[in-house]
């Protein structure tokens, strides 16, 4: 496998004034060549440091970053051509066409003004490109700034929460951006703590939490690993239904409309063993992992992922549409 970028026993601290706070302990990731790769964890966890570190903006205290198998910061300079980033908001001239702005960016940089075409038409603003920056919607401004990152053609994008504060419509235009820069086979790390988005753009992905790993690889094999299957059930009869599944072996939480099964090999064994007892079943349906559930299994015996960090805005399930 192709390694676009790697990172192990990472580790940074900051003296603050209650003291020393370890911001990235021990981070070991491994980002393949080639797709979209999401960097997940809450609020905090210290996804920003981390891509700091990548791209030689704050040293680390210890372990080893290496980007295209050069180490940084130290050969940075070798690879940073190869590399796109953007980690704070992107400045741009409000009263300059979105044209204008790449101009002067391709300008200072050295790119033939040629590829100013080429890229908005990557980032899909091939018609707006006329059109001043100052009327440019949230998610046409970040992809605007996307453009900006690809003037120098680079084989690695890193964006660090790219959708924050952007409307449904916007996520879904940055999101369709990044799948396709993955799929034309460039390398896309992009951090995020809203787990739906990455589920939808993400091939692999990397989940962190208190400044260190909890588990890393493709999304299907991380959801492969999110618990046992499960059944949604609706039957007439829940609570009699509840008594002969369990009886039965099975294990099954109830509410008002319906149960959720699991340890069911086949879901056709739940449905024989109600109609058995003259119990019919009106819904059967499968209930997919999905990266939340994944992610809330990992931190169980974390801290992470409670009702608290959601509604501090530290993990959120949605926000993708």
């Amino acid at each position: 496998m192709d390694v676009a970028v790697q990172t192990v026993n990472l580790r940074k601290s900051y003296l603050g004034r209650g003291g020393r706070r370890v911001a990235v302990q021990g981070l070991t990731m491994t980002v393949p060549a080639g797709g979209v790769h999401g960097f997940l964890g809450p609020n905090g966890s210290g996804k920003t440091t981390t891509i700091r570190m990548l791209l030689g903006l704050i040293r680390p205290d210890s372990g080893t970053a290496q980007v295209f198998g050069r180490s940084v910061p130290k050969e940075l300079p070798a690879v940073i051509d190869r590399v796109g980033a953007i980690v704070e908001s992107p400045k741009f001239f409000p009263a300059f066409t979105g044209r204008q702005n790449l101009r002067l960016l391709a300008d200072a940089i050295g790119t033939p003004r040629h590829r100013i075409d080429e890229v908005l038409e990557t980032t899909h603003l091939g018609d707006r490109g006329r059109d001043r920056y100052a009327g440019y919607s949230l998610g046409m401004k970040q992809r605007l700034a996307i453009a900006a990152t690809l003037l120098k053609d680079p084989e690695l994008l890193i964006f660090d929460e790219p959708t924050n504060g952007l409307d449904p419509a916007g996520i879904r235009e940055v999101r369709d951006t990044m799948r396709s820069l993955g799929e034309s086979g460039r390398t896309v790390l992009v951090s995020s703590h809203i787990l739906a988005e990455m589920e939808q753009v993400a091939d692999t992905v990397t989940i962190i939490g208190h400044g260190r790993t909890l588990a890393e690889g493709a999304v299907a094999d991380i959801l492969g690993g999110a618990g046992a299957p499960q059944v949604r059930v609706t039957v007439s009869s829940p609570a009699q239904a509840e008594d002969v599944l369990t009886t039965a072996g099975l294990r099954v939480s109830r509410d008002d409309t319906h149960l959720v099964v699991s340890g069911a090999d086949d879901p056709a064994e739940i449905t024989r063993l109600l109609a058995g007892h003259a119990l019919y079943v009106s819904e059967l349906t499968p209930i997919r992992p999905d990266l939340e559930s994944a992610f809330l299994l990992l931190t169980s015996d974390e801290g992470l992922g409670s009702d608290a960090d959601r509604q501090a805005g530290g993990l959120a399930a949605g926000g993708a549409a």
